[in-house]
Formats: structure tokens, sequence, C-alpha cells
């Protein structure tokens, strides 16, 4: 089978099209045949070598996607040849097979293609995470969602919005606007650098929103901190780009909740798995939940990949399709 595998550490330049054996599955385990791999900064990360950890090389990088169950290992019953089945942290995803645990698998319902629920899985369950358990968002509330032109960004609008919740959006450029809009934005901030909250307080007339969900790193944090009403909340989250270092408790302004939004704290069993993905693909297929369109690459390909959605210019999903 063909593999993109990471052969050092560094650039885009350091991926690579392989052959590999196909895998065998074993006790327990699933082979699926991949139809859409999803591409996700925790790629660019696991690339670069910042999640903290060492790992071996060469290593077939992705962890998200879709397709087709082709074999199974001894002791799988609740999982059949045939099937359509999605996953998130499913390391290698990034080929044209892989072996999974069946426990990490979500069956896919007829009336979702596979690259909508590829898009689905690390976005749309992070966006789940943050919205009905990290800060359960009640009607009235206004959140601020940085990022909300992205593929995560649009799905936590729309889930916010669902609950009953105001979205100011915040958006690197003009260009953005319109899928933050079309995701469901009331308001929308066009600021690539660190200047958004004057305009989110004055958009909440001076109370300031209740809360925050930023993953863009270190030079938001201030301006995040500034933008919350008092007792507000702040999720952060996406370890990629760092965190703001180190930070003194007594500082923290208007009585603020910090947190970091962990996915495993939220989906920590295969039952919770199964129950936040059969969630999100009942309100795609109710027409309350909207995928924008992902934008595909090949397989050989992942470089480009690579190098678009660090350049943050992308909006919605990025897919590798193989074959």
């Amino acid at each position: 089978m063909k593999v993109i595998e990471m052969i050092a550490t560094g650039g885009s330049e350091v991926l690579r099209l392989a052959e590999r054996p196909d895998p065998i599955p074993g006790p327990g385990e699933v082979l699926v045949d991949i139809a859409a791999a999803g591409v996700n900064f925790m790629d660019i990360g696991t690339r670069q070598s910042q999640l903290g950890h060492a790992i071996a090389l060469p290593r077939i990088l992705g962890v998200e996607g879709a397709g087709r169950v082709a074999a199974l290992g001894d002791g799988v019953e609740d999982v059949a040849v045939g099937q359509r089945v999605a996953w998130v942290f499913g390391w290698g995803s990034y080929a044209e097979k892989i072996v999974l645990p069946a426990t990490s698998l979500v069956p896919v319902p007829d009336g979702i293609d596979d690259r909508t629920a590829a898009s689905l899985m690390m976005q749309g369950l992070t966006a789940s995470h943050f919205a009905t358990d990290f800060y359960p968002v009640q009607p009235g509330d206004v959140a601020l969602v940085h990022a909300a032109a992205g593929g995560l960004g649009q799905i936590l609008t729309q889930i916010i919005t669902l609950r009953g919740g105001t979205v100011i959006g915040r958006v690197s450029s003009d260009a953005k606007v319109a899928a933050a809009r079309d995701a469901g934005a009331d308001h929308v901030i066009v600021d690539a650098g660190s200047d958004f909250a004057d305009e989110a307080i004055r958009l909440t007339g001076g109370k300031g929103v209740d809360v925050v969900y930023d993953g863009s790193g270190p030079k938001t944090f201030a301006a995040s901190l500034a933008a919350l009403r008092r007792s507000g909340t702040f999720c952060w989250y996406g370890p990629v780009l760092g965190g703001p270092g180190p930070i003194d408790i007594m500082s923290l302004p208007k009585s603020i909740k910090l947190g970091y939004a962990v996915f495993f704290d939220h989906i920590h069993t295969p039952q919770l798995l199964r129950a936040a993905a059969a969630q999100l693909f009942d309100w795609v297929l109710a027409g309350k939940l909207r995928v924008a369109p992902p934008t595909e690459y090949a397989l050989a390909d992942a470089a480009r990949a690579h190098e678009a959605i660090e350049s943050r210019a992308t909006t919605g999903k990025l897919l590798l399709i193989p074959g």
C-alpha cells in the first residue's frame, strides 16, 4: 500500500510517498480501506516534533479518516466487513489502508458521505467538547470564536448557535469573512494580530463575552482575557502554537475561569466516542449542521496540504484522498 511517512522532523520536505506491506489485523482489530484522511494542525506538530514526546522514524502521519472495513481480526463482533466507518486519533491515517482497534471506530450512517465523515471527526468532536462540556453554552450567551473560518471554527460556531448562543467570530483577513458568516457568526472581527478585544467589548455593550475559544497561540492570549466579562470562561486549546508561558493565578482579571481543553477528557470511552459522533451525524442529516466542502489533495500531495494549512490562508477542512 502507499503511505505518507515523515523521515525526519522539520518542514514539509520531510514527507515522502512510500510503499509498505498491507497491514494485517490482529485480535480485536479491523483493517480499513481508507477513503479520506483528515489533515490537522496536530499533524504539523508531529512533523515538527512539537507534541512533547519523541517518535520513532520513519512514521506514517495522520490520525483521522473514514473508509470501509476490509477484514476483521479475531474476536471482533460489533463491526462487519463492508461497513463504512470513521475514526479519530488513529495513528497512520495518511495511507491507503489502516489497522485500528474495533473500539476506536464509529459507524457512518447512510446519507453521510466519506468526505463529510472524515471532516467531522477531529474538528466536530472537538467543537462538541468545547460547546457542550467544557463550557456548556446556554441561550443568550455570547462567544468569541477565534479562527472562525477554519474547519473547527465553522463547526463550533454552528453548535453554539444551535444551543442558542451568539457568536463573535475573529478571522485574519477579509477573504475569510464570508466563510465565518456562512457558518452563522453574528459578528465578524477582521484582525490578524491582537487588537480584537475592544471591538468584542463594544459588540457586547461594554460587558465582554461569556466565553472565548482561543487556539491561536500566545499572541492572542492577553486580548482574549481582556475580551471576557466578569466570571467569564477562557477555553484555551491547541498545543502546536505553544502556550502563553507561566501565569500568576492572582493576576488573572475579573474572576475569570481559565482552562486547557483536552479531547480525551471529553471522549474517554468508546461509548462516549460513538454517542458524540452519532449526535454530529444526526445534526448533519437533520440539516442543523453543515460541513463546508473540504479542500482535497491526492495522498501524494500531502506536503502541499501541510504548506496550505500552515499558511493560514485556507478555510474549512483539508483532506487527503488515497488512490
